[in-house]
């Protein structure tokens, strides 16, 4: 009973407080919204004085800002004034300026009038001069001109043949000195390597079991090498070598490179010769197209068709007089170039034309007619600059020169193959050159000796005083130099001089 009892009035304290303290937390919220409601009415008065001050300093401020656009404005004012007035001065001292000139023209204008007219008179005075002085002399004045020239003409002929022929000599000194500098400026700046190559065509063997292995049973392996390689193997006797032979440098190399290949590999059978044929063909036609792309690139050519520069590739296998052609051509494309810059020609014709002149000798054998003709058909189907085609087809004279470019073509083709030790010639070659040069001098008539020199580079002739004058001397050597072109091939030029000396002998006694 107890317990209940407890259990109640716990119940009815808990009830208790429970109201206590909601009643409690009524009274507290209702003073904390009095006081905020008292907090809010003082920022609205706060705001109001706050905003009243905002607008009474904004006020203050515009007022301030008005009265200095006022006294900015009034300043404006004066100084578009004092302008209007500059102007107004200027456009017055104008005007007056304007009327003066107009015053100075007028008197030019009389002025010019006045000269026309004196020297109107003076013609007329000069005209009347000149009809007294005909009808005086009884000659026209073109008649009187034409007495003076005969008599002077007839008085100092020979003083004016001396001078003439003293200013042609001077002029040919001078022109003959400055092409000189030219081609030894050119020359000495071109410190290229002379010496003559040759592609060989002899392959090493290092025994003689190699010769018959290559020869095969009954010939049969030398017979497919041949018949693949497209060439001609000379085994002979000779120890530790063997000779290939064939008109077409290209399919000599590549029978060259072949057969080391197989002198290596040991296995010298028809199917393995045909297989390193091909290889060796690659390899070549590979080696050819560098050759032509790093010949154009040194030469800073970079315009042509690419069929154009690995048909110029077939020149690094091709020699003329031993002298590499492709070496000859890059060697004559820095010369040309060199030259044109100092004649202000075309450097880039001159130097495309050099390096292309002699492409037709990569196909000479394959394809009938000049290598000049074969070039100027290779560069026409590929589309080529028909410049340089004019360029380079004159370097031999089968062409007239058309462009100053075809003549530094041909200049820089005469120094390549004429530098010392640049071409060789076998002792029997060089010995017939000499002696069909003299011989072909001898057989004018009025020779009496003649002497070739300089290695075939000059000829020295002497003839007969009293079969020949001194200009018809000059004559004949000319006739001599045009038929050394026609008849003779040679590499550069050669020089031709005559010499006519006369003697008088008399006795004393």
């Amino acid at each position: 009973m107890s317990i209940l009892m407890i259990i109640i009035l716990g119940a009815g304290a808990l009830l208790l407080g429970v109201g206590v303290g909601y009643y409690l937390r009524l009274i507290i919220a209702l003073g904390q919204r009095r006081s905020i409601e008292i907090d809010i009415k003082q920022m609205m008065v706060g705001a109001k004085e706050e905003a009243q001050r905002i607008t009474d300093d904004a006020k203050k401020k515009s007022e301030e800002k008005l009265t200095e656009l006022k006294e900015e404005e009034k300043k404006k004012e004066q100084e578009f004034k004092e302008t209007e007035k500059r102007l107004i001065k200027k456009d017055e001292l104008l005007d007056a300026r304007q009327v003066e000139i107009d015053k100075e023209a007028e008197n030019i204008k009389s002025k010019v009038e006045e000269i026309k007219k004196i020297q109107e008179r003076v013609t007329e005075m000069e005209n009347k001069k000149s009809i007294e002085l005909e009808r005086v002399a009884k000659l026209s004045v073109e008649e009187a001109k034409e007495e003076l020239f005969k008599d002077i003409e007839v008085k100092y002929e020979e003083d004016i043949l001396i001078r003439m022929q003293k200013l042609e000599n001077s002029a040919a000194e001078r022109l003959d000195r400055r092409a000189k500098d030219i081609l030894a400026t050119s020359i000495q700046r071109l410190a290229s390597s002379t010496a003559a190559e040759l592609m060989t065509t002899i392959v090493n063997i290092p025994n003689n079991e190699i010769k018959g292995k290559i020869i095969g049973k009954e010939g049969r392996n030398i017979r497919a090498f041949e018949r693949a390689a497209g060439v001609e193997l000379i085994v002979d006797d000779t120890p530790g070598t063997i000779v290939i032979s064939s008109f077409d440098p290209v399919r000599r190399q590549v029978a060259r490179v072949a057969l080391e290949n197989l002198i290596l590999d040991g296995r010298i059978q028809p199917a393995k010769i045909e297989e390193l044929v091909e290889k060796a063909k690659e390899e070549i036609n590979k080696i050819i197209k560098e050759k032509g792309e790093q010949a154009v690139y040194e030469c800073g050519i970079f315009n042509f068709d690419p069929r154009i520069v690995a048909i110029l590739g077939r020149l690094y296998f091709r020699t003329s007089y031993g002298q590499n052609v492709l070496q000859h051509s890059v060697e004559m494309t820095h010369i040309a170039g060199m030259i044109a810059e100092e004649l202000g020609a075309d450097v880039a014709i001159a130097k495309a034309g050099a390096l292309v002149h002699d492409i037709g000798k990569a196909l000479d054998h394959e394809v009938q007619g000049t290598h000049i003709e074969i070039g100027m058909r290779i560069l026409q189907k590929f589309g080529a600059d028909e410049r340089v085609i004019t360029a380079m087809k004159s370097h031999h004279e089968d062409y007239p020169y058309e462009t100053i470019e075809s003549i530094i073509v041909q200049t820089a083709d005469a120094i390549s193959g004429g530098r010392p030790g640049a071409r060789r010639d076998s002792v029997e070659n060089y010995l017939k050159r000499l002696q069909e040069l003299e011989g072909l001098v001898n057989a004018f008539p009025a020779v009496e000796k003649s002497y070739a020199l300089s290695a075939g580079r000059e000829i020295r002739i002497f003839v007969t005083p009293e079969k020949i004058s001194d200009s018809e001397a000059k004559l004949l050597a000319r006739e001599i130099a045009v038929k050394i072109e026609q008849e003779l091939k040679y590499p550069g030029e050669i020089k031709v001089t005559m010499i006519r000396e006369t003697r008088v002998i008399e006795y004393a006694r």
